[in-house]
């Protein structure tokens, strides 16, 4: 029951998966993620800052990215 913590504590399941367009059951391609995260940071690059919606999705795929890399 312990080792399900991390499952429990993701409020929005498919929240990512779902705004960048892929299928449900299908996991999003690490290539995609890297892709989504530079395009994300250069946006907020410099004195430039992100929308609340930008640095959200920036927030999920750094989740996604350690998540993956935990398994």
């Amino acid at each position: 029951m312990a080792d399900k913590w991390i499952k429990k504590a993701i409020k929005k399941p498919g929240a990512l998966r779902k705004e960048m367009g892929v299928k449900e059951g299908e996991t999003i391609p690490v290539a995609k993620l890297k892709s989504e995260e530079t395009r994300l940071r250069k946006k907020g690059e410099g004195d430039k800052k992100l929308s609340a919606a930008d640095r959200k999705k920036l927030r999920r795929v750094v989740l996604a990215q350690t998540l993956r890399g935990m398994n």
